[in-house]
């Protein structure tokens, strides 16, 4: 692997001008971190599958219409082939087969990410004491984060064979100790 996380970061922020996408982008980006150890080979592999969550959405913000194609066809022409072959299969309806423990891991990890966010802005305390029984609570309520697909968060989690309310957990002990920098720590809760 050739791409920097300085190079990834730089070009996340020329196509996202969003700053909530672009805290979306970490939040993946951490989790992804964590998983690396969970479902990978660990720390030799954190760096790429760090990379691939907070890439894995950099053309969205300027062209929804075409995302993913504009990050995969740019980290294809850098020839990081695993990291563009990820990012292509982190939804299932665009039928690319979630293959390798990167490319599950994305899937399981993506769409939840943004939902435990979510929870987390509805709460006085935001993550810092967020459970996954209130995550699980919320899940049922198809109108709340309603953007979220639960189907892709379903199939992550089998895919990477966890059980759902042992990945929210995985994902809040990933994304706790980060609260602050995620604006997650219930400083803006309503």
């Amino acid at each position: 692997m050739t791409l920097t996380r300085d190079e990834a970061w730089i070009h996340l922020c020329e196509w996202t001008p969003s700053e909530a996408l672009r805290r979306h982008a970490r939040a993946v980006e951490i989790a992804m971190r964590a998983a690396a150890h969970r479902y990978g080979a660990g720390e030799q592999e954190e760096e790429v599958w760090g990379l691939a969550g907070l890439l894995h959405d950099a053309d969205y913000d300027r062209w929804p219409e075409e995302h993913p194609d504009r990050i995969v066809a740019w980290l294809r022409q850098r020839k990081e082939d695993a990291l563009a072959y990820a990012i292509s299969a982190h939804y299932t309806h665009w039928g690319v087969p979630a293959i390798s423990p990167l490319d599950r891991s994305l899937l399981a990890c993506d769409e939840l990410s943004g939902f435990i966010g979510a929870c987390s802005l509805v709460r006085p305390e935001g993550l810092t004491t967020l459970q996954p029984k209130s995550v699980m609570k919320k899940f049922k309520d198809k109108r709340f984060a309603a953007g979220v697909d639960r189907e892709e968060v379903r199939t992550g989690c089998a895919l990477l064979g966890v059980e759902l309310r042992d990945h929210i957990q995985f994902l809040i002990d990933a994304l706790r100790p980060h609260a602050i920098e995620l604006q997650l720590d219930g400083s803006g809760a309503k």
